[in-house]
């Protein structure tokens, strides 16, 4: 049962550690998203650019679900997105890197991995100790099932031993992309106390795993192979203590550049009608 119905049950230790919380996973969905419409007209099918596109919608929508528990915390949107320093932003590496120039595997690969991470953390905070939280974990998780299933389907193809060339493509993403997958169990901030005050009930460490169990097997399956975890050289950002490869702050710089130049007093929101 939750302990926390609203910011007013919180202390300032409790309100640190959930907005900690609460930044990592919607800095994860809003950049993720922004990788994915760069692809906008360009995916190799009319349906692929389609699905593509509802996949980064629903990103969108996930990130704007935990930056509306950030602004009843009592922040603007403003200093949420669009004037927050990109050094503040906690998001991990995987979300951020450029994509490989026209490399379809490469953004599949990465959005298999990066889903079957977050309907473990999503699974990881249905019983959260914060009821807002919890009330929206049930449309996070249904629209993840489908990012993860439409990332296998297209990577069962790519992956085809018969074209060497996809398959050759399949296992540079996987090398390049693998030790960034790492990071989405990197610790940030206040980590013991989002676990000590119940805000998510799952260890990084046990998550890990069950990652590792589920997409090892799953991509070994495909004939890749598979960096060894615990061999893997960790990259030296990880991105939860606002530490980015260069590809974030260019990537930085493109989506806020209207919000600049423009000199807008009110961005258009991300807040839903009537939230």
């Amino acid at each position: 049962m939750s302990q926390f119905s609203g910011p007013s049950d919180l202390g300032d230790e409790e309100r640190d550690a959930l907005e900690a919380l609460l930044f990592r996973m919607a800095d994860d969905e809003y950049v993720a998203a922004e990788r994915y419409i760069e692809w906008q007209i360009y995916a190799p099918t009319l349906e692929s650019d389609l699905a593509l596109a509802n996949v980064a919608q629903d990103e969108y929508g996930h990130a704007r679900l935990w930056y509306d528990l950030l602004q009843d915390l009592g922040y603007e949107e403003e200093e949420l997105i669009w004037e927050r320093p990109p050094e503040e932003w906690t998001h991990a590496t995987l979300v951020e890197l450029e994509t490989e120039s026209g490399d379809w595997a490469d953004t599949m690969l990465r959005t298999y991995l990066y889903d079957t991470a977050e309907q473990l953390r999503m699974e990881a905070i249905v019983d959260s100790s914060y009821a807002p939280v919890c009330d929206r974990v049930g449309k996070v998780l249904a629209e993840e099932s489908y990012h993860r299933e439409h990332a296998q389907n297209w990577l069962d193809r790519l992956a085809d031993e018969g074209d060497e060339e996809s398959f050759a493509r399949v296992q540079a993403a996987l090398d390049r992309l693998f030790p960034h997958a790492l990071t989405l169990f990197a610790p940030g901030p206040h980590e013991e106390d989002i676990l000590e005050f119940g805000f998510r009930t799952e260890t990084l460490s046990d998550l890990r795993t069950e990652w590792l169990e589920i997409v090892v097997p799953y991509l070994e399956s495909l004939g890749l192979d598979v960096p060894e975890p615990d061999e893997v050289e960790p990259v030296r950002t990880t991105g939860r203590n606002g530490d980015h490869t260069d590809d974030w702050f260019d990537l930085y710089e493109d989506f806020t550049a209207t919000y600049r130049q423009l000199d807008f007093d009110k961005p258009t929101t991300l807040r839903g009608e009537g939230a």
